[in-house]
Parts: structure tokens; sequence; C-alpha cells
């Protein structure tokens, strides 16, 4: 029962609240911020615009429909006061749990590309999973601040380790792995802000490690014994022997990854203009409106293109930590730096993976990959920021 109560008490122990809000906090806006945020949708925009044209798989204008709602529930969330969300552990978590198993559920889970992760219900259909990175971010956000940056404890590391590291667990039954990677760091952010120290940090790294390589180890045998995949699937394995060797699988991941190399490489210094994408608009790069749109970007406008777009996400994070940095609290500091951790992560991984740097995984690109669910997320994502500068008092 004591257990109980520490994981669901509301405050630090002993801690006081002390919040400044001014009367008209709602109306301050942190310009250079939303400026930057607006830009880069649109730039979004374009290039799905691109991405999608003349291909029957997507639409345009679903993608547009989720920059509108994403919109007002950006506004929803920039008005609510961020510190109400401070004090609840144990909803967010029984939140996340609660959506990564929807798909679970018989006749409205649907099952893509190997993984069991989007939910239909009607013409409605969306990934939960996606909606659950904000609920992970406020978990941990939760849990950190509680301990006030004093993390030091190896009880009290462990507890908010075991608390964040549901929502990984879940995700991997899915299986989504690369959801479960971009959870997985956004704990480790959190971990990191809320003062844990580094001997901790790097045990659970090394816990981790040793895990991949037990991963590895044990997966070929199980497979073995049991006459099916029962750690890893057939595509997961594919993927990571592409990232290991190119020329492997040259009819399947192998093939995506040179055909993403072209792409990237035929676009040269300032590209082939807009809409005049040959690799995608003839077949060639797959999936090239979500996974490998970074692609259709660097082939129509080249290096310099590409530039912008990394000078976007930039500047984005750039003034997101100047947001964190005036934060008042230490739950918004958390909820600001894993939300931009989060975003800097899925640039990296997946320009990475389209240059053969990572391996090839369904981590979308913030605000330019098609998919209205990861839409809804990012504007959710933003709309929070913008809420810890409008409801503090350092500014």
């Amino acid at each position: 029962m004591a257990e109980m109560q520490t994981i669901s008490s509301l405050r630090t122990p002993g801690a006081k609240s002390t919040r400044t809000v001014s009367p008209k906090a709602g109306l301050k806006v942190h310009l250079p911020f939303l400026i930057t945020a607006v830009v880069l949708v649109v730039y979004g925009l374009i290039v799905s615009f691109s991405a999608t044209y003349g291909n029957a798989n997507y639409s345009f204008p679903k993608q547009a429909m989720g920059v509108v709602l994403g919109i007002f529930l950006m506004l929803i969330f920039w008005k609510i006061d961020y510190h109400q969300m401070s004090d609840y552990v144990m909803f967010f978590l029984i939140v996340n749990v609660v959506l990564i198993f929807l798909p679970a559920l018989p006749v409205v889970g649907l099952e893509v590309n190997g993984a069991r992760s989007w939910f239909k219900l009607g013409p409605l259909s969306f990934q939960p999973g996606e909606f659950a990175k904000v609920s992970v971010i406020l978990l941990a956000a939760c849990v950190v601040s509680r301990y006030g940056g004093n993390l030091n404890r190896a009880d009290e590391y462990l507890k908010a380790l075991l608390i964040m590291a549901v929502p990984f667990v879940c995700i991997l039954t899915q299986p989504d792995l690369g959801t479960g990677l971009v959870y997985l760091f956004i704990g480790g952010v959190a971990l990191i802000i809320g003062g844990a120290r580094a001997k901790y940090i790097l045990i659970t790294l090394a816990v981790i490690a040793g895990g991949i390589i037990a991963l590895f180890t044990l997966d070929p045998i199980l497979d073995e014994m049991t006459g099916s995949d029962v750690l890893l699937k057939e595509y997961q394995r594919s993927r990571l022997l592409v990232f290991l060797d190119p020329s492997y699988d040259l009819a399947g991941d192998g093939y995506n990854l040179q055909q993403a190399k072209i792409a990237i490489g035929s676009g040269g210094l300032f590209g082939k203009g807009f809409l005049n994408a040959t690799q995608s608009t003839l077949g060639y790069l797959p999936e090239s409106a979500t996974d490998f749109v970074f692609c259709v970007l660097a082939e129509q406008f080249g290096f310099v293109g590409a530039l912008v777009l990394l000078g976007l996400y930039t500047s984005l994070v750039f003034n997101g930590f100047s947001i964190a940095k005036n934060s008042n609290d230490l739950f918004g500091t958390v909820v600001v730096v894993c939300i931009c951790g989060m975003w800097i992560f899925q640039v990296l991984e997946n320009i990475g993976m389209d240059c053969g740097l990572m391996p090839i995984t369904g981590i979308p690109l913030p605000f330019v990959s098609y998919g209205t669910s990861m839409m809804l997320v990012n504007f959710v994502c933003l709309g929070l920021i913008l809420s810890v500068w409008a409801h503090n008092g350092r500014h």
C-alpha cells in the first residue's frame, strides 16, 4: 500500500506548489517558436503535396485536414495551464496502457506492415500508439518532477524507470519497435533532466545493450525450436541486416534503401524542381509519403532544400529549449525538453535511415511525413510547449 501511495501521490512529499500564473497567461506568445512552427508546417505541406500527387494510396486533403484539426488541438492545449497536468501519474499510466492496447481489440484493430498498431472505427482510422507519445511525455514529466531534480537514490531511480518502462513493454506486443524506441528515448531524456545519477544511466544502458545481444543470440535458436518468429519478426530482422549490409535483400528492404539513396543523390544542389521527383512518381521509391518522404524533398529541392528543413528543425528545438530554460518549475522543463528530444530523435532516425546511417524503422519525420495521427500529436506538442511559455511568471 505504501508503494502505491508513493507512485500515485500528487506531489513530492513536503514540496509546496509555487505557481505563478499571469491573469493574461493565455495571450503570451513566443513569436520565434510559433513563426518557426508555422513555416515548418507550410514547408511540410508542400513536400507532402508533392509526395502524394498522383498517388491513389494517399489523400492530401486528409493531410491538410489533419493540420486544421491539429491547430484546433494546439489552441486548446495552449490555453490549458500545464501545471494542472503535473499531478496525475497513475492517470497517464492508465491512458498509455489503454491507448497502446486498443488495436488488440477484435474487429476494430488492424495489422499494417507486420504490426497490429491501427484502430479503425467506421471511416476513421488512427494509430493509438502515436497519441500515446503525448501521454508518455506527461507520464515521464510527472514521475521525475516529483523528486525535484534529485533522482539520486537507487530505489527512487528504479521505481521511476520501471513506471516509464511500462509503455515500452506494452508497445512491443504489437510489435512496433520504432514507436517503442521513441518511448524509450523520451524516458531516457526525462531521467537525465530529472537529476538521475550518471552511474544509474550507464548501468541502464549496459543492461539494454546486454538485452540486445541476448535478443540476437536467442532469436534464431528459439525460431528454429518453435518453427515460427518468437522474438524478432522476419521484416525486423531483414531491416537490421540491411543496415549492417546494404547489399542484403536487394529485392526487398535492401532495394528500398538503394532507391532512397538514389533519390537523395539525384537531387544535387538545388533539386529537380517541384513535382519532378521521378523516383517516387515512377514508383521506384516505396512509402514515399511516409518513411521516405525526406528522399522526395531532397530529390525535388536538393541539398539546399534539405538544409532549409534541418534549419527549421534546429530553430524549433533551439527556441523550445529557450522556453524550457524559462520554465518556473521542473515539470514544465521536462515536458518541453522531452518533446524537443522526441523531435530530435525522430529527425535523426528518419533522415538517417534514408541515408543508410540508421536502421530502417517506421518512425515519421515530424510535420512532413504523411499521417493524420502523427500530425495531430505534433500539434498537441506545440500547444504544450506554448502553454509552458504562457503559464509561468519568468518573462
